[in-house]
């Protein structure tokens, strides 16, 4: 769990891109999709290390201003939320929406203060003509360690031809499945209301520096 923790750390924030913000950029080709987001998120947070090791609240204000624009929180939850959609009302999945996409942004920060410079390696690219699903492979280099694998997952649209991200396996750990099997445990359990109100308290929560493997 220490090199998944790790792995987070790089490249899980490309996930669940909307078709809208994938627009400015190749939202064609999933290869290229996946490299600018992470280029671009990453070049940011090196540029404001030192902000950021004084204060670091500022990955909320960076995960926010480049990254939540880039995520489909509402595809993302949905997928989280399941069957159990079928038991709530549209104001309540509104609301999960929302508290859900908070929650994401502060769990991002709070896995990007363990940024190090590590480095992050592309598999190349492969011929996708007429696949609707696709698997971008990549490898995080952290010197004196095994490589990290992380597998993208994409899938087109078929109305536009565009590419977004849905999940990312990180070592065979599907990151939407684990979300999934946390939360689903608790809508279950305690309902929508509840599970909606928890995640803005996590939310909520100061962004502290991480320890790897926590």
């Amino acid at each position: 769990m220490k090199r998944i923790s790790i792995a987070a750390l790089f490249i899980v924030l490309a996930g669940f891109l909307s078709p809208a913000a994938v627009a400015d950029h190749n939202a064609n080709d999933p290869f290229k999709l996946v490299r600018e987001v992470a280029d671009g998120l990453f070049s940011r947070i090196a540029n404001e290390q030192a902000q950021i090791k004084q204060n670091p609240e500022v990955l909320r204000t960076i995960v926010a201003e480049e990254l939540a624009p880039s995520i489909n929180h509402k595809y993302a939850a949905a997928m989280v939320l399941g069957r159990y959609r079928n038991d709530t009302t549209e104001e309540q999945r509104e609301k999960y929406y929302d508290a859900f996409q908070k929650y994401l942004i502060a769990t991002y920060a709070g896995i990007l203060t363990l940024y190090d410079d590590q480095q992050v390696v592309f598999e190349p690219a492969y011929a996708i003509d007429g696949q609707k699903i696709v698997v971008v492979k990549t490898r995080v280099l952290d010197e004196g360690k095994p490589d990290i694998r992380i597998d993208f997952k994409l899938r087109k649209n078929s109305k536009t031809d565009e590419w977004s991200a849905y999940d990312m396996v990180a070592e065979g750990i599907s990151v939407l499945d684990s979300k999934r099997a946390e939360l689903q445990g608790l809508i279950r359990q305690q309902g929508l209301d509840s599970v909606t109100a928890l995640l803005l308290e996590k939310a909520e929560k100061p962004i502290e520096k991480k320890e790897l493997g926590v």
